[in-house]
């Protein structure tokens, strides 16, 4: 035990992890804990990236990855956001996941004592990531009756002198929620006011279900230029197991994140890399068309979950429900755990995504309609004998 280091001993493991490991010890279990596309990589994505390896495309590329992939991701980041432009050359980082750029983001800026301000429920990285590079976490816990969104009020008010930073994640992974344009206005005013550099998670940006189109940061004046701005290819393009990611940002911090990228994993895998340049070129369709079949699950969802009684607002992205549980008396842990015991079916306690999501569960719905249709069927016979 003395070789170990302190700060790793004292934080958790991933909560969404431990109830994934139970499901799979339980026969004829139905999962919808983990949050991953039910979907195949599309074909032609594949494809290019066994192409480049019968063509013998198998070295290393460049530390912040192929120059055409990451030509395509300023390309992406442009058409998206109101044609704001990062240099591929200099701006543009290609990582191992989105979690590794994350992670990057913590070690080039943080110094000890420095505090990060993120919102919970949250992504389970954000909290021990921040802790491993000696920063002080400081969670906001956003609220149901206000659709889980952050206001320029709580912003405001868990600022103190020592707030260098703080992590927004929308659509918001384990809640679903979004920040509309004007939402993301508001805030962005106390960001200059206090001076503070933003990372923007935006992993799930092409899941939204909202009338009006995904709008970030970014394309705020005056955001740009003190932003790290973070996405990838898993959620969208069904590339979990890739592990492709990428972040964008001023080439000073890009510059600083590229160093330590470069020393502890020196590039993402270079077929990967091929086949998110498919990706970014062709796969426009294949997002719509998943899309689209996410939104059908959710609908079933809401509505199903409303039907039976129980609370939950509408999550307008990612592919996640979280339901209020608290009416029957039991912890989120509890009842999660009783669920997958009494009726095999899997979902994540809201705690596993920070103290605020007590009284919540997480259900995933990328999973086949099918599955969700067995699945409603227990959780009811579930709550009603509860």
């Amino acid at each position: 035990m003395k070789f170990l280091n302190k700060r790793v001993q004292s934080i958790k493991p991933s909560g969404i992890r431990k109830f994934f490991d139970i499901a799979n010890e339980i026969e004829g279990v139905i999962s919808l804990g983990v949050g991953e596309p039910d979907f195949d990589t599309p074909w032609h994505i594949r494809e290019e990236a066994i192409y480049s390896i019968q063509k013998g495309k198998t070295f290393y590329t460049a530390n912040s990855g192929l120059i055409e992939l990451r030509e395509e991701i300023s390309k992406y980041i442009a058409r998206n956001n109101n044609d704001i432009f990062y240099d591929p050359k200099s701006e543009v980082l290609v990582t191992v996941g989105g979690s590794e750029a994350i992670d990057l983001a913590f070690r080039a800026t943080l110094e000890q004592g420095d505090e990060v301000i993120y919102t919970e429920p949250c992504y389970v990285s954000y909290l021990p990531c921040i802790q491993l590079e000696g920063g002080v976490p400081v969670p906001i816990s956003l609220k149901e009756e206000n659709n889980f969104r952050l206001t320029a009020k709580e912003l405001e008010a868990a600022i103190t002198p020592k707030t260098k930073a703080i992590i927004l994640s929308f659509p918001n992974n384990p809640t679903g929620a979004i920040m509309e344009k004007e939402d993301l206005e508001a805030i962005a005013e106390v960001i200059l006011k206090y001076d503070l550099m933003v990372i923007t998670d935006e992993i799930y940006s092409e899941l939204s279900y909202s009338d009006k189109p995904h709008y970030s940061i970014i394309s705020i004046p005056g955001m740009r230029e003190r932003t790290v701005y973070i996405n990838g290819f898993s959620k969208s393009y069904a590339m979990t197991g890739w592990r492709l990611g990428y972040c964008a940002g001023p080439e000073y911090l890009i510059k600083e994140m590229t160093k330590i990228h470069q020393f502890a994993i020196m590039t993402a895998t270079t077929a990967s890399q091929y086949a998110g340049i498919e990706a970014l070129k062709n796969g426009a369709k294949d997002v719509a068309l998943m899309a689209e079949s996410y939104n059908q699950r959710r609908r079933l969802l809401l509505s199903e979950l409303r039907r039976m009684g129980l609370t939950c607002f509408e999550p307008l992205g990612a592919f996640y429900v979280f339901p209020n549980i608290s009416a029957f008396g039991l912890t989120s842990e509890e009842f999660a755990t009783r669920l997958v015991q009494e009726e095999k079916v899997a979902v994540v306690p809201g705690t596993a995504f920070g103290e605020s999501g007590e009284g919540f569960i997480r259900i995933s719905y990328a999973y086949s309609i099918d599955s969700l249709k067995e699945a409603l069927v227990r959780i009811e016979r579930f709550i009603s004998r509860l």
